[in-house]
């Protein structure tokens, strides 16, 4: 037990980068834009995610909202830049993986708190959770800097007429998604270190199956 506590660690730091990650993929806050014509976008300001599109309007755009608008990408539009649909991808692929990390790290975690003395079952499962945290790391490590590159380089979109929405904005910064991402990054990089660097210990009473 004594020489897991890396591997505790990370389990409850991949569990926080995996939480990070569905909440970055779920929130609309990826770019923030910012907009000179209030005469739908009443404040100014809209959102642009992953998923959909969002801002505030006083004007009756649509029947299911008082005052915030959202349009959901629907399918596949060229429209839309291709950093948005590859995050969407990449992103539930990272919630896959971070979930098999955790599913390893919890099954060899298991066997060394019970102290059932299975050197090449814990060994192996502690590398495959790393090997799952890291990736899901990097998968998520593509979209927020790619689409961060996009905000900064304040690239326009096309939306379509249904969108409600300018082709450019006056300017545009990086939402909370972003830096929700790059914690849940780091997280999980650590994560699949810790688990990574796990020795079994060597002992003469030890039964290895």
């Amino acid at each position: 037990v004594s020489t897991s506590h890396l591997q505790l660690a990370a389990f409850a730091l991949g569990t926080v980068g995996w939480i990070l990650c569905t909440v970055s993929m779920g929130i609309v806050e990826w770019r923030v834009w910012h907009v000179d014509n209030t005469t739908i976008i009443s404040s100014g300001i809209a959102w642009v995610g992953i998923w959909k599109v969002c801002f505030i309007s006083y004007l009756h755009v649509s029947p299911g909202y008082k005052e915030q608008f959202c349009r959901k990408f629907s399918g596949y539009d060229s429209s839309i830049p291709r950093e948005i649909y590859a995050a969407q991808g990449l992103l539930l692929i990272a919630t896959c993986m971070g979930l098999l990390g955790l599913t390893a790290t919890i099954f060899a975690l298991r066997n060394v708190y019970m102290g059932i003395a299975q050197k090449t079952l814990i060994t192996r499962f502690f590398l495959v959770g790393g090997f799952f945290y890291i990736l899901a790391g990097l998968c998520v490590l593509i979209p927020v800097s790619w689409n961060f590159y996009s905000v900064m380089h304040n690239q326009s979109i096309a939306f379509p007429p249904s969108y409600y929405m300018p082709s450019s904005p006056a300017a545009q910064e990086a939402g909370a998604a972003i830096p929700i991402g790059i914690v849940a990054v780091i997280l999980l990089l650590l994560s699949g270190t810790f688990s990574l660097s796990y020795r079994f210990p060597v002992t003469a009473n030890t039964v290895t199956k």
